[in-house]
């Protein structure tokens, strides 16, 4: 089994990543956050929040990825899951638990806030590399398949693992630069700013727009395999709302003048 730790500031963007496709997801357990709609579970992570509003980065996102083949009960998982938080000091805080099976492996997603119940921020400080020990830990009082088995499948495995990584930044980008971009070439120019280029396909011959895809370090997605209303169409309308907003708050702002 391998850890994977992503800290950030947007439970929405993360809750939705990881709980709105049901034909992927299957939320396995949560404790303090509504399990049933990732709307009302961001809701929840962000009420407790609050308590510490100085407290940028509040959001946990662990990737635990276990072995090509390997196989176990939801009951088991969710044990994994809960003795992992505890073993990195993510106890007495809200937390979901989320199956993924869109991967040839079987892995978790982790979501937790670092805000805790009794509003005190959890120590984030080498959150990564106390995850990497609880895996290490699990996988031995578990009889799981050891990471420091070097195979070909395992090193697929962590390429994997970072891929998701990458792919939930690229992500969490699109969503924080999208509401303010008023072009395709205004969005490209800020993902830009944040080591993230935008690639576009034309129709053959012509300058007609058919597809979009984001590249990160050696990473490449399509957009509809960011969030599926990343495709080229979904982009170009969501654009075309941002440009109505905007002449419609131009529009009232004339009147109120």
């Amino acid at each position: 089994m391998i850890s994977k730790v992503i800290t950030g500031s947007s439970f929405y963007g993360c809750c939705r990543y990881i709980c709105e496709d049901e034909g992927r997801a299957t939320v396995l357990d949560a404790e303090g956050v509504r399990d049933y709609n990732y709307r009302l579970m961001a809701h929840d992570f962000e009420t407790q929040r609050g308590d510490l509003p100085d407290k940028k980065k509040a959001v946990f996102h662990g990737i635990l990825s276990f072995y090509p083949g390997e196989s176990l009960a939801d009951e088991s998982l969710v044990t994994i899951a809960k003795e992992y938080l505890d073993k990195i000091g993510m106890s007495d805080t809200q937390f979901a638990i989320a199956k993924h099976t869109d991967k040839k492996h079987l892995h978790l997603h982790i979501i937790a806030n670092f805000v805790g119940n009794k509003k005190k921020a959890i120590r984030d400080s080498w959150i990564g590399w106390r995850g990497k020990k609880a895996a290490q830990a699990l996988t031995e009082k578990y009889q799981l398949i050891p990471a420091e088995k070097k195979v070909l499948a395992l090193t697929n495995l962590e390429s994997l693992n970072t891929e998701e990584a990458i792919r939930y930044d690229i992500y969490h980008a699109i969503q924080s630069k999208l509401p303010h971009a008023r072009s395709l070439s205004g969005l490209a120019d800020s993902l830009m700013k944040l080591g993230i280029d935008i690639q576009f396909k034309y129709k053959s011959g012509t300058t007609e727009l058919q597809g979009i895809s984001f590249k990160k370090g050696i990473y490449c997605f399509k957009g509809s395999k960011i969030d599926r209303k990343f495709s080229i169409t979904g982009l170009q309308k969501m654009i075309q709302e941002n440009n109505k907003k905007q002449v419609q708050k131009r529009k009232i702002g004339r009147r109120i003048s």
